[in-house]
């Protein structure tokens, strides 16, 4: 049981003791959520505000803190002082240590797990790249913040279905077929791959300025992918095949995987159905020639089901999309990682999946996230201003490698070290701040040793590391002097560490993997500090015992932090 729970409980059971007659006082759960940190540890290690409970009691907050903490008599645990109607809980250091690191030390890797999910799935719609385009740092944040909630919710017990929504459907396709007839070859393209298919595209376009007769031959060639034309789907097919192989390579670096590629063409046979219950439940108006369902009412503009042509748009996949997914997942929730430029967007479908009268659809979440620039410079595909990532990645890896040959020449597994270190800096990079921020890349920030990086909290984990291998084999069940544990700065870190449960909670309700990098950057300092002011291997053995208890534990909090936003954890650095 974490110190917030223990907290919870030793409250409820003083508030029954005190008014035991009384309704609409809050249970264990409840009094956990109310518990705050204060902005200042002289104001104590927790503190329960006592407002809440005024209506209940009919009571003044500062005279119920007074009640409290005079019923306090659990001394074991913590202190407790009644100020300005709060009650301010100061831990008591030996036994707060002790408590902490056992539990630490005998869950290990699941420390921070749950079991909350079983029996519940969440589909995650991620990445959701493109065919026949590259990989660009644009589709960054989408993936890693993507596979960082697979990893958070997995870790929570939840079954996770993450879902690359492939852009796989549209007119695109019948002009690269066109393209490829006309100028390319197999060989040149099996060569080329990805880069060849854009080339053609390329060229395409320039010639149908010349020529727009070809626009007209772009669109018959689609017209022949989607009547199920042998010789189109087979080149269209072997496009999207050439793109995965393409951007398999990347995912493979970043460590992303997928349970489904099921993209925009896997619904062609999903839609009919979808429109067809549309009008049966009498959603649908024709406005302008285009068939929409009107969303005045609910302050939105109308959500377009079919162009005048009858062509469907991507609001009718993804109404068709949801659907699938509820009746062949049956999720709690269904996240779509997607940009906040198409947040409208996903406000209508979610609006028209309610007017179906699907209840779950409040079940369906658009995580969104802000934009990508790379050194201070706004990317534009159109321009030619765009940075690919598999290129931005071996970049990554590069410079990790000089710096290791630099600063330690001898290492072993150095390009193991480097691939773990330049890949593990992007990620951290992209997953720094609050998702909905803008995120800029610089190389000097990512790649920063000393600073708040990827690369520092991977030292300090490869740091703990030695110092327990420095100590050679340990009886882990020798006796530890926990007093040896009572100073500020192993304080400080045991308060993170005990306090990271919470915050992958937290991540996970808030969709906010940040918090996680947050979090284990703080344990980082926090170790460091702890590592600078006191000497680990004491000559006094229970000494030497509980700090390195200390270290174990913040090596194995850190590393569980870095494998739940997608980060590896060398050993050695």
């Amino acid at each position: 049981m974490d110190m917030m729970t223990q907290l919870s409980v030793r409250i409820e059971e003083s508030m029954h003791r005190l008014w035991p007659d009384r309704e609409g006082l809050p249970g264990k759960d409840e009094i956990r959520g109310f518990l705050e940190v204060p902005p200042n540890s002289t104001l104590g290690d927790y503190a329960f505000p006592c407002f809440r409970l005024s209506r209940a009691l009919r009571m003044a907050p500062p005279m119920i803190a007074e009640a409290l903490s005079g019923d306090w008599n659990h001394f074991d645990l913590a202190e407790a002082k009644a100020v300005s109607g709060y009650v301010n809980f100061f831990l008591n250091r030996e036994n707060f240590a002790r408590r902490t690191l056992e539990t630490i030390l005998a869950q290990g890797e699941e420390y921070g797990s749950s079991r909350e999910g079983m029996g519940k799935t969440i589909c995650l719609d991620y990445s959701s790249i493109n065919i026949a385009k590259r990989f660009h740092i644009g589709h960054l944040s989408t993936t890693m913040i993507g596979n960082s909630l697979k990893r958070i919710y997995s870790f929570l017990g939840y079954q996770t279905v993450g879902i690359n929504h492939l852009g796989d459907w549209g007119t695109q396709f019948g002009k690269m077929i066109c393209a490829y007839k006309k100028w390319g070859s197999r060989e040149e393209v099996e060569k080329g791959g990805v880069n060849e298919l854009t080339r053609l595209y390329v060229r395409f376009h320039e010639e149908a300025e010349k020529d727009p007769a070809l626009e007209d031959e772009g669109r018959a060639w689609f017209r022949r992918i989607e009547e199920g034309d042998a010789e189109a789907l087979e080149i269209f097919n072997w496009f999207k095949e050439l793109t995965l192989r393409d951007t398999a390579r990347v995912y493979e670096l970043l460590g992303v995987t997928f349970d489904s590629y099921a993209g925009e063409s896997f619904y062609n046979d999903k839609m009919d159905r979808v429109i067809e219950e549309l009008r049966e439940k009498n959603l649908l108006t024709v406005s302008e020639g285009a068939t929409i369902v009107d969303l005045e009412e609910d302050g939105m503009p109308p959500c377009l089901i079919l162009k005048k042509d009858g062509a469907t748009l991507y609001a009718t996949r993804d109404l068709a999309a949801a659907i699938y997914r509820q009746e062949t997942y049956h999720f709690a929730k269904c996240l779509y990682v997607v940009a906040y430029q198409q947040d409208l967007h996903f406000r209508q479908v979610f609006r028209v999946l309610e007017k179906m009268g699907y209840a779950w659809a409040k079940d369906c979440v658009h995580v969104s996230f802000g934009m990508v620039s790379y050194e201070g410079e706004a990317l534009a595909t159109r321009k030619g201003n765009v940075v690919f990532l598999e290129d931005l990645l071996q970049q990554a890896v590069d410079k990790a490698r000089s710096i290791i040959e630099e600063k330690t020449p001898d290492l072993e597994n150095k390009e193991e070290v480097s691939r773990q270190v330049g890949i593990g800096a992007v990620i951290y990079a992209d997953l720094s701040n609050s998702r909905i921020k803008d995120m800029d890349f610089h190389w000097d920030r990512a790649l920063n040793f000393d600073g708040e990086s990827g690369p520092y909290v991977q030292y300090t984990h490869a740091r703990c590391c030695s110092v327990l291998r420095k100590a050679g084999d340990t009886d882990w069940n020798e006796p530890a002097d926990y007093g040896a544990l009572t100073d500020d700065e192993a304080q400080a870190l045991l308060l993170l560490l005990s306090r990271f449960p919470d915050v992958i909670r937290e991540a996970a309700d808030r969709y906010e993997p940040s918090m996680i990098t947050r979090a284990v950057t703080d344990i980082a300092q926090a170790y460091n500090k702890f590592y600078y002011e006191h000497r680990i291997l004491d000559e006094n053995s229970g000494v030497t015992m509980a700090r390195l208890m200390l270290t174990r534990a913040a090596r194995d909090t850190i590393r569980t932090g870095l494998s739940l936003i997608g980060v590896e954890a060398p050993e050695r650095m």
